[in-house]
């Protein structure tokens, strides 16, 4: 598998795995998803929003890269978040909206990508103004690696609630070499 084939599968496993995270919140009354469970962004809601937030930050980010993919031209359209804690949906349906539409895009942009891209480096300015400039395909799996870390945490929060997401390995959307 080469690096544009594993971003590739990177995008199948956010987007699979964000539809099994949000069908198990969705099993819940809102009072549970919006309940301070003394996580880092507080409850369920505000664990999915951070995620959201962030994704829409770093996909903004690489929609500033010279190539200017246009897969990621729809971003045009989508407000930066002000901070990486925001609520941008103050309730499970409308992030889940923008959820599903925002990791349709993240497919699309991670099958547009080629390896001239991928070894090229992208200037941008974090979230407390410091200037940087990392390589592409780094910040791409940071970028995936960041998703995976706060669904492990969302995937807690909702155990802790007693739903069960079920398996969540990403052996399971690896081809079988056979």
């Amino acid at each position: 598998m080469n690096r544009t084939e594993h971003l590739g599968l990177m995008a199948r496993y956010n987007q699979w795995m964000n539809a099994k995270l949000y069908n198990a919140a969705m099993s819940l009354p809102e009072a549970q998803i919006v309940l301070d469970r003394q996580a880092f962004f507080g409850s369920i809601l505000g664990t999915l929003n951070h995620l959201l937030a962030g994704d829409t930050i770093w996909l903004k980010r690489f929609a500033q890269h010279p190539t200017q993919h246009p897969a990621l031209a729809p971003l045009q359209q989508v407000a930066l978040p002000q901070d990486l804690k925001t609520l941008l949906f103050p309730n499970l349906d409308g992030l889940w909206q923008q959820r599903q539409w925002l990791d349709q895009l993240i497919l699309d942009f991670s099958q547009s990508l080629s390896d001239a891209d991928l070894d090229s480096s992208l200037h941008y300015t974090n979230t407390r103004g410091v200037v940087a400039e990392r390589n592409v395909y780094a910040l791409l799996v940071h970028f995936f690696n960041h998703q995976t870390h706060h669904r492990g945490q969302a995937s807690t929060l909702l155990t802790q609630a007693g739903v069960d997401i079920g398996d969540t390995d990403l052996l399971l959307l690896i081809p079988s070499a056979l």
